[in-house]
């Protein structure tokens, strides 16, 4: 759950740990409060505005590949998300049909005044996305989901939040494609060649019948010889089958920790997003290290 919230509201909270630390020194005397105060929001405006370069960067450094044609690893995808019904699930709280969702529960505490967090969750299920070039498993877990449709509602004294992606709008996925199947399959030659012997000697009536050439009722080292090299050549065509078949596209989270990104905005909107977040933040740090560079010349 947190490493899909990851970016997305990391940029608006910690706008609102910009204020929260302000209010508190606002009521705050003393100068080592506001000392900490200013040295807190400096580091914290300076590491916002270091998260916010990296997807920047990470969207910019990379062109959307065609999902035909794309190389097998790190790629930026930008296709239009399948309105099959397979492709379909159901939020849990508003029941909307819809390719992801994430949903949190609140509750009023007893006072009235604060809400209180009762439950959430997020979507797991796989989506498809396609361009005229091919199509694409899109595998959600651990991304970081950025502009879904967000609702909320009200029930007497709760309070239901949740976000959704549609199906037929266009998505763009930052992340790791993998093609399984087709060219690509790993196939042991060694292994299912044994795993079909082990088969044919379960029924040894037929493997006489084939292989027991002079009649003796046994299978000598010669004839089995010849059972192993007939396994041999009813794998390899069993091989060359599966490699020419179609695999399937799958982009998922990168197993180096990459940045997995999947949003309703263009990769060109996403980049100005995160760019006017990345100047907002180095526009507070230079103002807080003004203000903790002034605030120490003052006290000396």
């Amino acid at each position: 759950m947190f490493s899909s919230l990851r970016g997305y509201y990391a940029d608006a909270l910690t706008s609102v740990s910009y204020l929260s630390l302000l209010v508190f020194a606002l009521h705050s005397d003393d100068k080592k409060i506001w000392l900490i105060t200013l040295a807190l929001l400096a580091v914290i405006s300076f590491f916002a505005c270091a998260s916010t370069y990296k997807r920047v960067r990470a969207i910019a450094d990379i062109a959307t590949s065609r999902i035909g044609s794309a190389a097998q690893g790190y790629v930026e995808l930008y296709g239009r998300a399948s309105v099959d019904a397979d492709n379909l699930i159901t939020s849990p709280l508003s029941g909307v049909s819809c390719l992801w969702f994430r949903y949190w529960e609140y509750c009023k505490d007893n006072n009235e005044r604060e809400w209180r967090e009762t439950g959430h969750g997020v979507s797991q299920s796989t989506f498809e996305i396609s361009d005229s070039s091919g199509r694409c498993q899109v595998d959600p877990d651990n991304a970081e989901v950025t502009a879904p449709d967000r609702r909320v509602t009200y029930q007497g004294d709760y309070k239901y939040v949740e976000e959704l992606l549609y199906a037929g709008g266009l998505i763009y996925v930052l992340g790791e494609l993998t093609t399984v199947g087709g060219a690509n399959s790993v196939l042991s030659v060694k292994e299912d060649v044994g795993a079909l012997l082990v088969e044919w000697k379960k029924d040894p009536v037929q493997l006489k019948k084939r292989f027991d050439l002079d009649g003796n009722g046994e299978i000598d080292m010669q004839e089995w010889e010849l059972a192993r090299r007939a396994a041999v050549r009813e794998i390899e065509k069993l091989h060359r089958e599966i490699r020419a078949e179609t695999g399937f596209n799958v982009i998922r989270a990168p197993r180096d920790g990459r940045l997995f990104l999947i949003s309703s905005l263009s990769p060109q909107k996403l980049r100005h997003r995160y760019m006017l977040w990345g100047i907002f933040h180095l526009l507070v740090c230079f103002a807080v290290v003004g203000a903790l560079v002034k605030f120490t010349l003052i006290s000396i």
